[in-house]
């Protein structure tokens, strides 16, 4: 059973938590998630891999300065959780948002990646707000309204038969904090554009994409092949953009393939 914990790295007090056995699978949150993002996802990965779970700068329990963060700083803070932690090597999942933190780590520290997967992300070098703008708008302007649009807002997130199928998904954002200073600046990073190459990537990569995903439309998260030389792609169908909590079980059985 995991049990959170916190270490001082690059000035943040970072919480995270730890569970499993067998080689570490570091996991990146998305843009406004934390480490509970896996919950349903982790009980089936424990038991190949020691999982490795944290809140980001400006998400769930770490407390960090009050500035915002770049892909940069957070590609660090990765890299330190895995070096105070005595691992040398990871696998690295990251999720939407987490999955430009794991190119950045894959990036700037690619000693530290044994296999490296991108679920549902984009590009580093693409700004989603300009490649989705449509979305990205109506997004922001649900976020402004929370709680009270929290069912408008799940239904970018997951498809509506998944829905219509798991009423409670509905509220998924109902309890999301409430915009402030904080979030603000969470605003801010997921924004960042940095000068960092996917070309450099060279480690063995697996792509997934929900076909019915709104948020990241499946072709953008497709399209990092085109600067990732070598690596795989996994559509998964009838899936929106929150896999790791709409379909759990297949990304578990797909990460378990790909990285063990």
């Amino acid at each position: 059973m995991a049990l959170l914990d916190t270490l001082e790295l690059n000035g943040t007090r970072t919480a995270y938590e730890v569970d499993g056995t067998g080689p570490p699978l570091l996991m990146l949150h998305g843009a406004e998630g934390t480490r509970r993002q896996f919950a349903l996802i982790r009980p089936a990965l424990v038991e190949h891999f020691t999982v490795i779970t944290y809140d980001q700068r400006d998400c769930g329990d770490t407390v960090n300065p009050e500035q915002p963060a770049t892909l940069s700083m957070l590609a660090d803070d990765a890299k330190a959780l895995l070096d105070a932690l005595g691992h040398a090597t990871a696998h690295v999942f990251g999720t939407s948002f987490g999955g430009r933190v794991a190119q950045a780590l894959a990036v700037r520290h690619p000693d530290v990646i044994r296999r490296l997967v991108l679920g549902s992300t984009w590009p580093l070098q693409v700004s989603i707000a300009q490649a989705n703008a449509e979305v990205a708008q109506a997004l922001a302007r649900l976020r402004s309204a929370l709680p009270e649009s929290a069912e408008q807002m799940a239904q970018y997130f997951y498809p509506s038969a998944y829905l219509q199928a798991n009423p409670a998904a509905r509220r998924h954002f109902a309890s999301a904090p409430a915009r402030s200073v904080r979030s603000e600046r969470r605003a801010a990073a997921t924004g960042d554009i940095p000068d960092l190459d996917i070309g450099r990537i060279a480690k063995p990569t697996l792509l997934i994409a929900g076909a019915l995903d709104r948020v990241v439309p499946m072709a953008l998260t497709l399209s990092l092949a085109q600067g990732i030389s070598g690596s795989q792609s996994i559509v998964l169908p009838d899936v929106g953009h929150l896999a790791v909590t709409q379909a759990p079980d297949l990304m578990a059985h797909h990460l378990i393939d790909f990285l063990a």
